[in-house]
């Protein structure tokens, strides 16, 4: 009873030993309240009941008993980070039993086994349990053991087998009522689909098993462990440590089981690693290698001490020792038969050519380039990047390529199974380093056009396709309606200077929830991509130029596009450049307020420092036409039409190359339908909104009530054009959580991503709405981009805060350009040149931007 309702199995044993029961039953009930407190408690606690079980059942004089308390009081010491005392109870207790308690018993024993990471062990001492179980026609133990015989071959990485096992295990868990066990299962499937690739499948599975654990009471740190694996791989590093030392404060919390924290504090040091902070990562990772040390845990051990030098690495260490300990690491993990073992060659390969030990190199790297041909998506681009690496050592520019094309079309496929924009984005940080190492090749080996289908191999991926719409996903909807009427409350609460906690909280929550469905979004099958082709893009472009910026070395090369050809100029530092485009975006913030006149000379000087910095040489190569801009993600912030050589023409911006042909290819919907949008509470009333609405062609209006985002979804859905002016809000913490506010709440990004089709056109007339965050390799979350992969085709935005006064005559005139056929860009070009010559109104101009083609 006690893995089918815990809390009432508990109560009922403490009903038995306070009715002075008999040494038997008494074993009995101290042995339930030993496994809750060993499972969900105090480990103190759970030693101090499971003795006084084994010392009343010798009393008792029952063998089969003795042994039944002897296996989980060996589970409990080997928990507890006493390994020899666990395996001498355990010994007993095979010793002392047989027949059905035996298998039991064996069943223990493999389970402690498995936790010691002696996996060869465990699948002996499970073999020989299975069979005596199913004779005896134990359906619960039987599926007990099927699942830890599945979750060792995952350790092994026998993906099929364990597969096998867990279908045969939930079969057999239908028929009981073992709530627990139920969502353990869950639990492992979850790990199991993690193994094979499937990260929402993941996410949703270890979801459902939470939700099942929370039901009955019992926290599931081995939950937290596994949730922290699916996080990284996700690319959500971050997330996976915060989860992890939560957890870790948790089981410090109620004195729980030492093997948990030794491994919260591994995939602590992991994520840590991940997520760019190896001094935490190396910290964490040292603890865990001596935790594992004192509970005799040598495959765990080993795997610490790989996290352990991969951080010291991170941190900037490179030795003669450091190959010798990885080179080491890897050895003893290939001999435990672990996936891992191809991560520790890797490692030493990579410091050996530092060193430029060749030899040493080449030894190390061949070892892990085995693991490019088979396995989950991870392994084989571990195998891919060492292929690379080999190459590069070896002098051959022709391998390197090939080398990353192949790993990148892996991490292509996996990236395609992933629903959400979110986790496509993230995934992409796996392929940074096979991108890399392509565009220096590139750049040794080739010539600029060369150069430039390999920044376009990795650039801006996740708009290559929409993400996955869920199908009027009730619960999402439910989930959507209900953050905007809270996040509603909350604003209110916060204007009048009230916060609500209570609100917040409940904020927090939705948010949460919203993102998790969004997470659980599978994607389509993998297909045949449309592959960025040079000749295409220069027989497109005609009288365009368009300017792609490159990073190599952390040096900003400029590929200059058009008049059929590719030329390549070499600019400035990307780390000055994102230090004075932060610099400018302060001095617009300033401008952005009446009396800054004063600040207008030092922000168009910071103009011309960024300019020599982004486009050095090439800026007297752009001719006199039309340019496009595609910058690296982490220049998204730079107000582009303040830099001296784009001041005065047509100027848009693109995420990539790619993604502007398919703009410039995308056709306007049949109808030509206008829709205005006009939220609350700007300090203009929206007062273009109301010019706009008197032109001919009556666009549909919705404003006051009318403008909420059910209403303004379903008209904006197909539209040729949408103007939105409303208060924007850029969400840094989280970009998918940016937001329009509409009468009834926030319009966020994940609101946008279930229309059929956005707008072709839409002019976002609010504050921050082109900011972005730059996260994976080179992507881009936020409106602008979840709205391009959509349907639209071009995007007016504001990169800044802007004066809401000086947007009127900014937006009217961007009007009057578009009812004469011009492209948003050409709009906007002529629009900033009609505006009044003053730093407030300049300042606005320079602001926004338009993205794409149309």
């Amino acid at each position: 009873m006690v893995f089918a309702d815990p809390g009432e199995a508990r109560a009922r044993a403490q009903g038995v030993l306070d009715a002075d029961p008999s040494p038997w039953r008494a074993s009995v009930a101290h042995q339930v309240i030993g496994i809750w407190q060993r499972d969900w408690g105090d480990m103190k606690m759970a030693l101090h009941h499971l003795r006084q079980a084994r010392d009343l059942a010798a009393r008792a004089q029952a063998p089969d008993r003795e042994a039944d308390v002897l296996a989980a009081l060996g589970v409990a010491l080997v928990h507890a980070g006493r390994t020899r005392q666990g395996l001498e109870a355990l010994e007993r207790g095979v010793m002392v039993s047989s027949g059905h308690t035996r298998a039991r018993v064996l069943f223990r024993r493999a389970y402690a086994s498995w936790v010691l990471g002696r996996h060869r062990e465990a699948l002996e001492d499970v073999r020989r349990a299975i069979p005596v179980l199913r004779q005896a026609d134990d359906v619960i133990w039987t599926a007990r053991a099927l699942t830890l015989r599945a979750t060792v071959h995952l350790a092994l990485g026998a993906v099929d087998r364990a597969d096998a096992d867990f279908t045969a295990a939930e079969a057999l868990w239908d028929t009981t009522g073992q709530d627990h066990d139920k969502a353990d299962v869950v639990e492992s499937r979850g790990l199991a689909a993690f193994r094979q690739g499937d990260i929402p499948a993941a996410l949703r599975l270890m979801d459902e098993a939470e939700e099942r654990y929370a039901k009955l009471g019992t926290p599931s740190f081995m939950l937290s462990i596994r949730r922290c694996d699916v996080l990284m791989a996700a690319g959500l590093a971050p997330e996976a440590l915060t989860v992890a030392d939560a957890a870790i404060g948790a089981l410090d919390g109620i004195g729980g089981q030492s093997t948990r924290k030794a491994e919260l504090l591994l995939v602590a040091a992991s994520a840590a690693r991940l997520a760019g902070d190896p001094h935490t990562a190396i910290a964490r990772a040292a603890l865990a290698v001596r935790l594992f040390a004192g509970q005799r845990r040598p495959w765990w051990e080993t795997h610490a001490q790989l996290v352990l030098l991969q951080a010291r690495v991170a941190s900037g260490r490179r030795s003669g020792r450091l190959v010798a300990d990885a080179a080491a690491v890897a050895e003893r993990l290939a001999s435990f038969g672990a996936p891992a073992a191809p991560e520790a060659s890797l490692l030493a390969g990579r410091i050996a050519l530092g060193l430029g030990w060749t030899a040493d190199a080449e030894r190390h790297l061949a070892v892990a380039a085995r693991s490019r041909h088979g396995g989950p998506p991870l392994a084989r681009m571990t195998g891919w990047a060492a292929q690379a690496l080999r190459a590069r050592a070896a002098g051959s520019g022709r391998g390197v390529l090939e080398a990353c094309r192949r790993g990148l079309d892996v991490l292509d496929d996996h990236r395609m199974t992933l629903g959400a924009s979110e986790l496509r984005a993230r995934a992409t940080e796996q392929g940074a380093e096979l991108a890399a190492l392509a565009q220096q090749a590139s750049l040794e080996s080739g010539g600029p056009r060369r150069l430039l289908t390999w920044s376009e191999r990795w650039r801006a991926t996740v708009l290559t396709a929409p993400p996955t719409r869920p199908p009027a996903d009730p619960a999402l909807l439910g989930d959507l309606t209900a953050f905007r009427e809270i996040a509603a409350r909350a604003e209110e609460g916060r204007r009048d200077g009230r916060p609500i906690p209570v609100l917040e909280r409940e904020q927090r929550r939705l948010e949460r929830e919203i993102r998790a469905r969004t997470l659980h979004l599978r994607g389509a099958a993998p297909g045949a991509e449309d592959r960025f082709a040079p000749a295409r893009l220069l027989h497109r472009l005609g009288e365009v130029r368009l300017v792609e910026l490159a990073v190599l070395d952390g040096r900003v090369q400029v590929l200059l596009c058009g008049q059929g050809r590719v030329r390549r100029f070499e600019a400035g530092r990307l780390a000055n450049a994102e230090t004075e485009a932060e610099h400018v975006q302060a001095g617009l913030r300033r401008l952005a307020h009446p009396g800054a006149e004063g600040r207008l000379p030092v922000v168009e000087a910071m103009g011309r420092r960024l300019e020599e910095l982004l486009l050095g040489p090439a800026a007297a190569h752009l001719g006199s036409g039309p340019v496009v801009i595609v910058p690296p993600g982490r220049l998204h912030s730079v107000p582009w039409a303040l830099l001296p050589s784009l001041r005065e023409r047509v100027l848009s911006v693109s995420p990539s190359a790619s993604s502007w042909l398919r703009a410039r290819e995308t056709e306007p919907p049949p109808g030509g339908r206008h829709v205005l949008v006009r939220g609350p509470g700007l300090a203009t009333g929206g007062a273009e909104v109301s010019e706009l609405a008197d032109r001919p062609g009556t666009p549909l209006l919705l404003e006051e009530d009318d403008a909420r985002a059910t209403r303004v979804l379903e008209s904006l859905d197909g539209a040729a054009l949408a103007h939105i002016a409303a208060h924007g809000t850029f969400r840094a913490d989280s970009p998918l959580f940016s937001s329009l506010r509409m009468a009834d709440g926030p319009l966020i990004v994940h609101d946008f991503e279930r229309l059929d089709r956005s707008p072709y056109r839409i002019i976002l007339s609010c504050c921050d709405t082109a900011r972005l965050a730059s996260v994976g390799a080179d992507e881009l979350l936020g409106l602008v981009t979840a709205l391009l992969p959509l349907g639209t085709a071009g995007v007016v935005a504001s990169s800044a805060p802007v004066n809401d006064a000086a947007v009127v005559p900014l937006m009217l005139a961007l009007h009057k350009g578009l009812d004469t056929g011009l492209s948003l860009a050409e709009a906007l070009r002529d629009a900033r040149a009609a505006l009044p010559g003053d730093a407030l109104h300049q300042a606005t101009g320079w602001a926004f931007t338009a993205f794409g083609a149309a």
